[in-house]
C-alpha cells in the first residue's frame, strides 16, 4: 500500500470549491453575525480592553515567576489577581454575550465537521463492505 505525507496530497478542485462554499455559508450565518457584532462591542469598550490588557500582563508575570524567579508564592498571588480581574470582566454583559456567540459559532462548526465525518465514515464503510463482498463472491465463483 502506497503511503502519502499529508503535505503531498492534493485536494480535488470540486472538493475545495464546496469547502469554500460551506465556509461562505457559515460566515454569513446568524451565529457569525452575532459573533462579529459582539466582538466589535468588546473591542471598542475601553474598560474591557483595559481589563484584558491587565490580565495579559499578569499572565506574563506568572510565566516570569514560574520560570525565571521560581517563586510559587508570587505565582499564587498573581493568580488571585487574575481571578479578580476575570471576575470584573465577567460582570460585563457584552463579554458574556461575546463568549456565548463564540460558543454558538464553534458549536455550529463542530456540527458541520461531525456531519462530514459521519457521512464519510458511512460511505466508506458501505463501499468497503460492498467491495469486500464482491471480491469474496468473485473468488468463490472461480
Amino acid at each position: 500500500m502506497k503511503h502519502y505525507h499529508t503535505k503531498d496530497l492534493l485536494v480535488r478542485e470540486d472538493i475545495m470549491a464546496k469547502a469554500k462554499e460551506v465556509a461562505e455559508l457559515l460566515s454569513s450565518s446568524d451565529e457569525a453575525d452575532v459573533f462579529r457584532k459582539a466582538e466589535k462591542r468588546v473591542n471598542e469598550h475601553p474598560d474591557i480592553q483595559r481589563l484584558i490588557a491587565a490580565i495579559k500582563k499578569k499572565q506574563k508575570e506568572i510565566v516570569a515567576f514560574e520560570t525565571t524567579f521560581k517563586n510559587a508564592d508570587m505565582v499564587k498571588k498573581i493568580e488571585a489577581e487574575i481571578e479578580e480581574l476575570q471576575n470584573q470582566l465577567d460582570d460585563y454583559p457584552i463579554v458574556t454575550q461575546f463568549r456565548q456567540s463564540q460558543s454558538d459559532l464553534n458549536y455550529t462548526l463542530q456540527l458541520v465537521f461531525n456531519l462530514i465525518r459521519d457521512t464519510l465514515s458511512e460511505k466508506i464503510a458501505v463501499e468497503d463492505a460492498a467491495t469486500t463482498a464482491a471480491s469474496a463472491g468473485g473468488a468463490c465463483g472461480d
